[in-house]
């Protein structure tokens, strides 16, 4: 099952802790690593509702592909003490429609992905992406996230 596993990361410490899973799991059961960031740009609808410009918003989509490659870049730095194969991916689009669309393309055997811990409110309208890709994904899914401090 932990043969060739997608581990979706976003820079936050949950998403760290997926990694550091991932890389012990793969290293465990001999598996493949996908290191995947997506990159979610902003789009004409979000450029009508702030009040900006075509110039803006190109420059906003730029900078977060930039902070998008600065992300797999840390991860590939995280990744240095391990040994297995592992490849890293970014895409552009909406994060959790990506990562179910690449653990099909890639016929991953598991996801692993960290919890972004929302709570209340936030948690009920808005979901999660860990949440999301797991009532959605064609694999298991390994949910990582911190225990609560209390």
């Amino acid at each position: 099952m932990f043969k060739k596993i997608l581990v979706p990361v976003d820079g936050s410490s949950n998403s760290w802790k997926a990694l550091d899973t991932a890389k012990g799991l793969a290293s465990k059961f001999g598996g493949e690593l996908i290191v995947l960031h997506v990159v979610q740009t902003y789009s004409s609808a979000n450029l009508y509702l702030s009040g900006g410009s075509d110039i803006s918003l190109t420059s906003e989509n730029r900078q977060l592909s930039h902070i998008g490659s600065r992300v797999l870049e840390t991860a590939r730095d995280r990744m240095s003490d391990f040994h297995g194969r592992v490849r890293f991916i970014m895409e552009v689009g909406h994060a959790s429609d990506k990562v179910v669309d690449v653990a099909r393309e890639e016929e991953v055997d598991s996801i692993v992905i960290g919890s972004r811990g929302l709570r209340g409110v936030k948690e009920f309208l808005l979901g999660s992406v860990s949440s999301e890709v797991s009532q959605h994904s064609p694999v298991p899914v390994l949910i990582v996230k911190e225990p609560d401090p209390g």
